[in-house]
């Protein structure tokens, strides 16, 4: 296996929680409003399928802090895929951080 890259998530401008895996994925998350959401993007055509896996610091609506965690695989030319959505939480304590590795 080769690891394609490691992203601790950091805030771009407008987007707030985006995250890029090295060149291979880009992934953005929100919590507001009662809910929270990750979406991801295979994003390099010419790198191969790619295994990630998520964790996320969010605080519920009743005050209290949960963490959220998954995996997926994202083939080349995904665009836009949900990766998690949940409900009842009000804001994000931390970015989501997504760890991805592909196989050449």
């Amino acid at each position: 296996m080769n690891w394609i890259g490691i992203a601790a998530v950091t805030a771009l401008v407008g987007c707030p929680g985006a995250a890029a895996a090295k060149d291979a994925v880009s992934c953005g998350g929100a919590a507001m409003l009662g809910g929270a959401q990750l979406n991801c993007s295979h994003v390099e055509s010419k790198a191969p399928p790619q295994f990630c896996t998520f964790s996320w610091d969010l605080h519920t609506m009743a005050g209290d802090q949960k963490v959220v965690e998954g995996s997926f695989m994202l083939p080349p030319g995904a665009s836009n895929v949900q990766v998690y959505q949940g409900s009842g939480f009000d804001s994000a304590l931390s970015n989501p951080i997504v760890i991805c590795r592909g196989d050449k």
